[in-house]
């Protein structure tokens, strides 16, 4: 008895909402990241600098390098959780603001602060400032979101594998 192994060539689908997530987070990163840029809040030492420190440089490439990443990253956590949610200007506005606070929460008074070997939660020049570049990261991931979900809305995305069978099944008019 032999059988026969068959291998079809699939397309590995990205939702639609990861990908704007992905797109709204690199916007907001951006934003951020000027921010961060122009902020000295500690020994006049720019925000981004300080984001490099956590690969032990101060090179502003490497930081900006690194929160990019970052912002890649929460932008698409934020497609995948709240895509479905945030597909209108004001509430992805709420809920990037919201989001941007919890990043600020988590990341930098927390995650940051401890491998800086700052102070754990503790309100100074530091956190206040990270505190508006995370909410302007919210603010424009969200609204990035909304602009890209409403600009693709109605559009229908012809994947192969719908394609495929589309094909068969106008071959054959009787099948329905």
């Amino acid at each position: 008895m032999t059988s026969a192994l068959r291998a079809y060539a699939r397309t590995a689908v990205i939702p639609d909402h990861t990908v704007w997530g992905a797109a709204a987070g690199l916007v907001g990163g951006v934003g951020m990241g000027i921010w961060m840029s122009v902020s000295r809040p500690v020994m006049d030492t720019a925000m981004i600098t300080m984001v490099a420190g956590l690969l032990g440089t101060t090179n502003a490439f490497a930081g900006w390098l690194i929160h990019l990443s970052i912002a890649l990253f929460a932008g698409v956590r934020f497609g995948a959780l709240l895509g479905p949610f945030a597909r209108s200007p004001l509430p992805a506005a709420v809920l990037g603001l919201v989001y941007g606070a919890a990043w600020w929460t988590f990341g930098a008074l927390w995650i940051m602060s401890a491998n800086m070997g700052m102070p754990v939660f503790d309100w100074n020049e530091f956190s206040a400032s990270s505190l508006g570049a995370h909410l302007v990261f919210g603010l424009l991931a969200g609204l990035t979101f909304a602009t890209i979900a409403r600009a693709t809305a109605g559009r229908a995305v012809v994947r192969p594998e719908n394609e495929t069978r589309t094909a068969r099944y106008a071959s054959h008019p009787g099948r329905r």
